[in-house]
């Protein structure tokens, strides 16, 4: 049974293959980077690529704040490295296409369930949410509200 992750929430550890087909692993990056997680519904869709683009674009404000940037669907990895390509995404995207992930972080679905949510989590080194923020059509916000909160992390 699954714990719901919420702000003072340790994420839940895992392994997914990035867009390169190679495994990441969260282990890799405690301790060592912030965490700008974000959860989106599929990859190419306009609100997607908005979002996915709106991370790019502010790439340098996250390295700037010690931040690694990871986005979470479930598509496959071809999917993820063409959508990756065509819109020159400079950070990882992870491949859940099982969803298992998803589930872990208990991401609500939108839209009587016919749509995966849009969920951002911020993490601190210790591997703690501070942040979470949760709108399936503001999917540009998502990067002010994560950089807003990674400004006042020590």
């Amino acid at each position: 049974m699954n714990k719901k992750i919420t702000v003072g929430s340790s994420i839940p550890m895992f392994t997914l293959p990035d867009q390169h087909g190679n495994n990441f692993d969260m282990h890799s990056v405690l301790g060592k980077k912030n965490l700008v997680i974000y959860f989106y519904p599929k990859d190419d869709t306009p609100g997607c690529t908005k979002e996915a683009c709106s991370f790019r674009d502010q790439f340098e404000d996250f390295t700037d704040m010690d931040a690694l940037v990871i986005g979470i669907s479930g598509q496959s990895v071809e999917s993820h490295l063409a959508f990756a390509n065509k819109h020159r995404l400079n950070y990882t995207l992870l491949s859940d296409e099982n969803n298992k992930i998803r589930k872990m972080f208990d991401v609500p679905t939108n839209l009587f369930g016919l749509l995966p949510g849009r969920v951002t989590y911020v993490v601190d080194k210790r591997g703690v949410v501070v942040f979470m923020f949760n709108s399936q059509f503001q999917a540009e916000k998502h990067v002010d509200e994560a950089i807003a909160v990674l400004k006042n992390l020590k």
